[in-house]
Parts: structure tokens; sequence; C-alpha cells
């Protein structure tokens, strides 16, 4: 290992997104050092693994359950990935542990935008224009402004893009692809369900 990159920066960066040690090395080498653009340079190389193995069947994986405060919430997320060995590893497990669980605390709508429903989609934009003209903002601009909200909408209620909640400088989407890059199987988070007691 080069004296600019030391054992301590490789650890760090480990810690930080997870790879594997020698991926860590050669990202730090990469990048001259620089922790953050290390950390991009794994994230576009688990991208690009995840886009390779996209056509791949996944027919294995797992259902997880999760209750939340004392049982007044409840979830049930089912993942998929290719093999029965990769639904054994820790990696996997605690994905769908803490995907659960995510879902738990956020509340997504749907996983992502073509799962919200037609009539949800269509209240939220209806209420963003109104809010808009009520604003005073001429209709010409209302349709504009309450697109870019209802991007918003998607951003926050889509549990693909939904900032993930331990950790909320990535999303649900860096987050699976970094467990895609590192456990070498496509994953797929397939569908969930959530109960809130008295919803």
């Amino acid at each position: 290992m080069s004296a600019a990159i030391s054992a301590a920066m490789v650890k760090e960066l480990r810690e930080k997104t997870g790879a594997g040690m020698m991926d860590c090395k050669k990202a730090l080498a990469e990048s001259g050092g620089d922790l953050e653009k290390a950390v991009d340079f794994l994230r576009k190389k688990g991208l690009a693994t995840a886009k390779k193995r996209a056509g791949r069947a996944m027919t294995e994986g797992l259902v997880e359950s999760y209750i939340h405060m004392g049982g007044k919430i409840g979830v049930m997320v089912e993942i998929n990935c290719e093999t029965d060995f990769v639904a054994k590893t820790d990696d996997f497990k605690a994905f769908v542990r803490n995907i659960a669980m995510h879902i738990a605390a956020t509340a997504p709508v749907g996983i992502t935008a073509e799962d919200v429903p037609r009539e949800v989609a269509d209240r939220e934009m209806a209420i963003y224009r109104a809010q808009v003209i009520d604003m005073g903002k001429p209709e010409k601009m209302a349709d504009k402004i309450a697109e870019g909200k209802m991007a918003k909408f998607y951003k926050e209620s889509c549990l693909m893009d939904q900032p993930y909640v331990k950790d909320p400088g990535k999303s649900i989407s860096d987050y699976l692809t970094e467990v895609i890059g590192k456990t070498g199987e496509n994953i797929s988070i397939r569908r969930f369900v959530r109960y809130q007691l008295g919803e």
C-alpha cells in the first residue's frame, strides 16, 4: 500500500461503503487518496455492476416481517435475489431487515413512481395546482410549479427515491446498488405491505 493511502483510509472507506478491501484500495488509488471521490468511484462501479446483472432471473430471496412501536406498526417485505446462497448471507439478511425497518419509519406509497396509484398522483397534483393558484401565480405557471412539487412528492413517497433512514446521504436505490455490488447478484425489492394500527 502506498504511503499516501494508509490502512486507516482503507478502513474508513470500507466502513462508509461496505465495499471489499481490494475495491477500497483501488478506489483510493484511482481518486488520489480523496475519500469522497473514492466513494463516488465505488458507487459508479456498483451501479455499472447492477446494470450488468439487471436481466438475470430472481427466484430466491426472503420475506421479512418487522413489528415496531410495541405492535402499532407492522411491515412485511419480499426481496428477491438470484440464488439461495446469497439469500442466506448476513449482508442480504441485514439488507432485507433494514428495508423493512425503513418502510416502518417512512411509510412509502410505492416502490417507484410507477407504483403510486393514478388516483393518488392525480389528487396530489390537483392539490399542488390549487395551492399555486391560491398563491396568486398565473395558471400558465401553475402546472410547471405543481410538477416540481410532484417530483418532490415522489422523492419523499417512493421507496427507491427516499433517503435511507440510517444514512440519509444515500437513497434506498443507492443502498440497493451497494448490496448488489457486494453480493455479486441482482437483487430486487419486489413488494411490501405496511400496517398501522387504526388506519
